[in-house]
């Protein structure tokens, strides 16, 4: 983020249309952001890694939103609108961006799943997704989750850790 002023804002793409929306607003020199994550493709004839959207249908934006910037962002190919609370662009917490930006590009196993509030709130501590905050969730039968809440867009991701490398911390 460049200064204390921006802040990180979601905004509602067209279906389909993160990649075109991120590179829209890199081309006008815009913060953008756009998690994605590992998973298999399965064709007919093969199996291959490919990268899709971790929040279909969303891209971050870092600004200020002020009028010209605001309008320039909204200008975007493939933006809808920037996610908003009674027609006031709401931001998102620095929080769940640094733990997006920890997920962004992982090869864990992450579900998309309804947002969800409970459980106690962990710190992995050891792996590559060292420092991701999120609240835990156990599965019977399964392997230990986490799950990273974005409030803003009412979704949560959840990955698969071992319990070993969690660590409870308080609100």
């Amino acid at each position: 983020m460049n200064d204390n002023l921006q802040k990180w804002y979601a905004l509602h793409t067209r279906s389909h249309f993160e990649q075109k929306v991120y590179e829209g607003l890199r081309r006008k020199s815009i913060e953008g952001f756009y998690p994605r994550i590992q998973v298999i493709s399965r064709r007919k004839d093969r199996r291959k890694m490919i990268m899709v959207p971790m929040l279909p249908g969303y891209v971050f934006v870092c600004s200020d939103l002020k009028a010209e910037e605001h309008l320039e962002i909204l200008r975007t190919v493939g933006v809808v609108r920037i996610v908003s609370f009674r027609s006031k662009p709401v931001p998102a917490s620095e929080e769940e961006i640094s733990s997006l930006m920890i997920l962004d590009g992982t090869d864990r196993t992450v579900q998309n799943q309804d947002f969800m509030k409970k459980g106690d709130r962990v710190m992995i501590m050891e792996g590559p997704l060292k420092g991701l905050i999120g609240y835990y969730l156990r599965h019977k039968a399964q392997s230990d989750k986490v799950v990273v809440t974005v409030e803003l867009l009412k979704r949560s991701l959840a990955v698969e850790i071992e319990g070993w490398a969690l660590e409870k911390i308080e609100y």
